[in-house]
């Protein structure tokens, strides 16, 4: 991540980010509970505006107060990257720098899903079946679960698999399995590993990317949080990427889009 952030601010991937405005920051706090289930999700985010894109980066409870807002919109991208604001808003900018240059629906790389028109659980299960149909399991695999999301689980088990799950804020999942929060320890007894956008948040990418490079072992991607971002580590570490940006799925009853991508030739 150091290495593409000074990459980004010396110009080596585009215009210099001082020519990008922020127009507008905003905070999210957010709760989901589906029908049936009975846990509530709680989401917190940090989003930039830089022209027609947002740059998105998702955050724990107590990380980040409100008032970045106000001291962030008008600055360049160059000024928060080079400032000593909390890791949620680097990669926020980050997220948005990258997706400026190359916006997802116009990337001739990105395999463009729309998710349909429903209720809540309608379009969580469309946006999790796509990223699911990124997974190649093989019978008897052990998967590696970064950030539990349920019809992952299922996904990964429908297809075979044995999902190891690793999350901060669950125990266990809806069918009972047992949840680590040792995400090298996972890693390192899986074959394959799935992860969330949210690593880039609480710092742990860097090691995760390192391992699965290490290891060879394939890493799938899906992101809300740094989608653009993760979207540089193709073919140099992940294997495939479902890359949703800002308007999120959960946010609207009307159909959107996610990209799908796979790896680009190894770099």
């Amino acid at each position: 991540m150091a290495e593409l952030t000074s990459s980004v601010l010396a110009g080596s991937l585009g215009p210099a980010p001082s020519s990008f405005d922020v127009t507008s920051a905003f905070w999210l706090h957010h709760t989901t509970r589906l029908p049936g289930a009975d846990v509530t999700y709680r989401n917190y985010y940090v989003l930039l505006r830089v022209g027609e894109v947002f740059g998105a980066c998702s955050f724990e409870s107590g990380e980040l107060d409100p008032s970045y807002c106000a001291d962030t919109s008008g600055l360049t991208l160059d000024d928060v990257l080079r400032s000593d604001a909390a890791l949620p808003v680097k990669i926020a900018a980050l997220d948005a720098y990258l997706a400026a240059v190359e916006p997802h629906h116009v990337s001739a790389l990105a395999e463009e899903v729309v998710l349909p028109a429903g209720t809540p659980d309608v379009r969580a299960r469309a946006r999790d079946a796509a990223v699911a149909g990124l997974l190649e399991v093989a019978p008897g695999s052990k998967v590696a679960l970064i950030g539990v999301v349920n019809p992952l689980v299922e996904a990964i088990t429908a297809r075979g698999g044995v999902c190891l799950p690793c999350d901060f804020n669950l125990r266990e999942t809806a069918s009972g399995l047992p949840v680590s929060r040792d995400m090298t320890a996972v890693v390192d007894a899986a074959d394959a590993v799935v992860a969330t956008g949210m690593t880039l948040s609480n710092g742990s990418f860097d090691v995760l990317l390192d391992r699965c490079r290490q290891q060879e072992k394939p890493l799938v991607v899906y992101a809300q949080t740094g989608s653009a971002v993760i979207r540089s580590f193709l073919g140099s570490g992940v294997t495939a990427l479902s890359a949703e940006p800002f308007p999120f799925s959960q946010f609207s009853s009307r159909p959107s889009s996610l990209y799908r991508y796979h790896s680009r030739t190894d770099k």
